[in-house]
């Protein structure tokens, strides 16, 4: 039998039991619903970082002589400013205050200024609660510190992804899901107990390391279990219930719990009922079956079997595993795709995609505190496009197919981007932000389901958490991109727009449009299946 015809036999098997246990039967929803807790702790712990770093608005130095009095006189008498408009919250008069306590008149607008000698006062109006920013005082000089504890974090994303991706493909999706929840746990409880930048830095980097392993692996596994017509609504729909949902209730759970360290807690809670994963949740067969753990995945379609409450044909169960003893026991890794150059090329042209669409994504919703409005507001509408966004896209995606829904959107979004940058900020930007997190989040999960039905099983985990790493390294200038609004106001939009400009035009349409497309296509078992499914895809489909 040649390799083709083993790949063949082994893809057919599995797709003949999946249909005859049912394609979206009882397990397969109680699967998808189990995705809830992990798409929550994906959402919270990508960015629960803003919402514990926010910088409250309102703030000026503190002066000690002037303690007595109310803070809206101390603010009156200490803050350098011309008529009624503000000058800088971070230079303070080089005054005699005992003499303006004396006389309760701010100091003469010819005074020289200094930079603040005593700390800062806020006003918590913006952001109401205390966050790590208000309390170690990251503002002006230290403002930068924001920023770099962001991209620390991200870069732990990138060291989490290659470890847990790596471990996924060896020893299974299952045992490395809960640690990937057990590393974000640690480094949010953790985080709490920090005093300086480097210390909150290196819990931020721990929690990072579970971005986003946390639910990657658990998409993986349901996908693998559903039909492929059912394929597009579990992998979207999930992500918009549980990873939109999880966005948008995480400003109002701020708002709620108004202290930081407690929404740790609570931002942690969803990982740590993860742990209870391996009571429901089942390991990979199609995983087991390239290891040559047929026994094993025979046991986990037989739960499925039960179940659902459907049997599996005895000659269905035959032909699976007969394919399955046929199949070799393949290399496993990203090893595998740095021997195989098609693949190589392959993994090259989805990482150029997806940097494009995943810093458009990431910097849209961090400008929410940017745009002119309430910083919770603008982040929960923008949010909620996902819901609209998956609609729209659960129509098209199997109709015109993965390559355009990547690079059209990601055109809208770009474009868009650009013109907010030069209108008023207010309702107008928001609206203009917003409906290009819309379009954004179409690419972002067209490529995301893309991504994974082009990798063959051995290196579907360690290949996906490659393309979404080289992503992260790239997202890591995202905080900097928002920083950079300080320098210019529409500064950072007028970046974002170029990036989703030239990643359509350039990354979108020049390779996403070479890549094959997947829709109505089985997900790849073998390294043979997916030549095969690689060259029957004529590239200008």
């Amino acid at each position: 039998m040649s390799p083709k015809e083993e790949s063949d036999n082994i893809g057919s098997a599995l797709e003949a039991v999946i249909t005859s246990v049912g394609e979206i039967g009882l397990y397969q929803r109680i699967l998808f619903i189990g995705m809830l807790p992990f798409g929550f702790a994906w959402a919270f712990t990508y960015f629960v970082q803003m919402f514990i770093t926010a910088t409250p608005q309102e703030h000026w130095c503190r002066v000690p002589e002037l303690a007595s009095l109310d803070l809206e006189l101390r603010r009156h008498l200490s803050v350098p400013s011309t008529g009624d408009y503000d000058v800088d919250s971070c230079m303070v008069f080089d005054a005699n205050w005992t003499h303006v306590l004396e006389t309760l008149r701010p100091p003469e607008t010819n005074t020289p200024l200094i930079p603040c000698q005593n700390g800062w006062e806020f006003i918590f109006e913006d952001i109401p609660y205390s966050t790590v920013v208000s309390e170690r005082e990251w503002v002006c000089d230290k403002a930068s510190l924001v920023p770099w504890a962001q991209s620390i974090s991200f870069l732990g994303s990138i060291v989490g992804g290659i470890l847990c991706g790596t471990l996924a493909d060896r020893y299974g999706r299952l045992p490395v899901l809960i640690l990937a929840n057990a590393l974000g746990v640690i480094g949010n409880i953790a985080s709490m107990f920090t005093t300086g930048f480097w210390d909150f830095s290196v819990c931020r980097f721990i929690a990072g390391m579970c971005v986003d392993s946390c639910f990657i692996l658990i998409f993986i596994l349901v996908l693998e279990y559903v039909g492929t017509k059912y394929r597009t609504w579990v992998a979207n729909l999930s992500i918009a219930f549980f990873f939109g949902g999880g966005c948008i209730l995480l400003p109002w759970i701020a708002l709620w719990v108004s202290d930081w360290k407690l929404l740790m807690i609570v931002t942690s809670s969803p990982m740590i009922v993860g742990f209870l994963a391996p009571f429901v949740v089942p390991e990979s067969a199609r995983w087991l079956v390239s290891k040559g753990r047929i026994d094993k995945a025979m046991e986990v379609l037989k739960r499925f079997e039960k179940i659902n409450g459907n049997k599996i044909p005895q000659n269905v169960m035959d032909q699976f595993v007969q394919a399955a003893k046929c199949t070799k026991v393949e290399d496993e890794g990203i090893a595998l795709i740095f021997k195989t150059a098609p693949l190589r090329r392959m993994v090259i042209f989805l990482i150029f995609t997806f940097i494009s669409v995943a810093v458009m994504f990431d910097s849209i919703i961090r400008l929410s505190e940017n745009l002119g409005l309430d910083f919770f507001v603008t982040f929960s509408v923008a949010s909620a496009t996902e819901l609209p966004s998956i609609v729209v896209l659960l129509l098209l995606l199997d109709r015109l197919g993965r390559r355009w829904l990547v690079f059209a959107p990601m055109m809208a979004a770009g474009a868009l981007c650009l013109i907010t940058a030069f209108v008023p900020r207010g309702v107008i930007s928001v609206s203009l932000a917003v409906v290009a997190r819309f379009f954004n989040n179409m690419s972002y999960l067209a490529i995301t389901q893309w991504t994974l039905e082009l990798m063959p099983t051995v290196v579907r985990a360690s290949g996906a958490s490659f393309v979404h790493i080289s992503a992260f390294a790239a997202v890591i200038v995202t905080p900097f991109i928002v920083y950079s609004d300080r320098a210019w106001e529409g500064l950072s939009l007028i970046i974002v727009g170029v990036v989703g400009l030239s990643g359509a035009s350039l990354a979108g349409a020049s390779l996403a449009l070479v890549l094959p497309e997947t829709k109505g296509k089985r997900m790849p078992q073998t390294m043979e299946e997916w030549e095969v499914m690689a060259q029957s895809q004529p590239y200008k489909k």
